[in-house]
This record gives C-alpha cells, sequence and structure tokens, in this order.
C-alpha cells in the first residue's frame, strides 16, 4: 500500500472516534474534538490525492479507495448532524425536516453514483471523481464541520453567555449554517446528475451487449428452424 492510500486509510480509522466524541456528551468538550477530528479527516481527501499525482502513485485502487473512505466519512457526519440530540432532543440542524430532506438527497445520490461505478467496475473501468464532484465534496466538509462545531457552541457555550446575545447568535449562525447545507444540496444534486451525464457510455455499452446477445440467439434460433 503506497503512502496516499495510506492517508485514505487513516480517514477511515478516524471516523470511530469522530462518532464516539460526538456521541459522547460526558467528555467534556467532546463535540469540539469531534469537530476537529473530522476537519483533519477532511483535509485527507485533498492530501493524499495531491501527493498521489505529485509522485505518480495515481492507481486504480487508489481511485475505488478514495471514493469509499469520502462517502463513509461524509455519511457519518451527516448522520450525526441530523440524529444526534444537541439541545434537549432536537439535533444542530434546524428545522430537523430541512436536514432531513437534505441529507436524504445526498444520500441518494451518492447510492446512484454508487451503483454506476459498480456497473463500471464490471465492465473493467474505473469511474474517478470529476470537478463538480470535488467542489460538492468540499463544500459538503465545510458544512459537516461548520455544523459540529456550532454544535460545540450550543453545548458548551451558549448556556454560559447572556440569553438576549445567545439567542442572537443562534439565529444569525443558523440561518448561515442553513444557507450552505441547502447550497450544498443543490450542488451535490447537480454534480450527480452531470457525473451520470458524462459517463453515459456505461449504459450506452451495455444496451450494444444487449442487443449484440440477442442477435446471437436470433442467428441460433434460425439455424435451428433451418435444420428442422
Amino acid at each position: 500500500m503506497n503512502t496516499p492510500n495510506k492517508i485514505t486509510l487513516s480517514r477511515l480509522l478516524l471516523i470511530p472516534l469522530i462518532v464516539f466524541f460526538y456521541i459522547a456528551s460526558f467528555i467534556p468538550y467532546g463535540k469540539l474534538v469531534s469537530a476537529i477530528l473530522f476537519a483533519v479527516a477532511s483535509l485527507t481527501d485533498f492530501v493524499d490525492g495531491k501527493i498521489a499525482r505529485a509522485t505518480n502513485q495515481v492507481t486504480d485502487l487508489g481511485k475505488f479507495f478514495d471514493t469509499i473512505a469520502d462517502k463513509v466519512l461524509t455519511m457519518t457526519g451527516f448522520i450525526l448532524i441530523v440524529a444526534v440530540p444537541v439541545t434537549g432532543s432536537a439535533p444542530v440542524v434546524w428545522p430537523a425536516w430541512l436536514g432531513v430532506v437534505c441529507v436524504i438527497a445526498m444520500l441518494a445520490r451518492e447510492f446512484i453514483i454508487s451503483a454506476l461505478r459498480q456497473l463500471a467496475a464490471k465492465k473493467g473501468k474505473v469511474l474517478a471523481a470529476d470537478m463538480s464532484g470535488k467542489i460538492k465534496a468540499t463544500l459538503q466538509f465545510v458544512s459537516i464541520s461548520l455544523y459540529m462545531f456550532y454544535a460545540f457552541f450550543l453545548t458548551e457555550i451558549y448556556p454560559s453567555i447572556e440569553k438576549v446575545a445567545a439567542e442572537k447568535a443562534t439565529g444569525i449562525i443558523g440561518l448561515i449554517l442553513m444557507i450552505i447545507l441547502a447550497c450544498a444540496t443543490v450542488l451535490t444534486i447537480y454534480s450527480g446528475i452531470h457525473y451520470l451525464v458524462e459517463n453515459r457510455f456505461v449504459f450506452k455499452e451495455e444496451k450494444k451487449e444487449i442487443v449484440k446477445t440477442k442477435s446471437k440467439k436470433t442467428k441460433k434460433e434460425n439455424i435451428e428452424e433451418t435444420e428442422e
């Protein structure tokens, strides 16, 4: 395993720690630690790719491994900020329905693209992420990281400051984060559609194979009928 792939592996190994510190409310500043670890894990996504290109260590395994690590990290982050209670029984994303809708849309995109890559892999091809996908991933990482830091603010700082100022701060921060999450969702959907269009040859080749198979069957049937 080369260096870029080891860095990618470290991203996966950080995920259990991110989850533990985020849900472990009994640990002081646990959500801050989780947010920092998530930010570090996100940065490794750029480091491994840069090293791989600079040292000519780009491999099919690396492309596959990198996309899997990205998906697991982002899905974990979104589930944490949407499902884990922060204040009372409410998650950090407000309104809760917005978080659910956005996360469902983004996860659906990831599953669809994963299915496309599996289809391509069966034909011996590896589909790497394109530029729109990388921008999408960056915005997702930023969105999740900010929400995690916001969760730390709500649990550790909010209770200790003056109520009016706290409510004003949460209102402004919450609105900004809502806009960022909405933008990440729109970009995710767009990048998914763009990726499908750019790699539509995968489906076209499948159709050719079906037609070819049908053609062979027809010829075989014609020969049998002639023999009869």
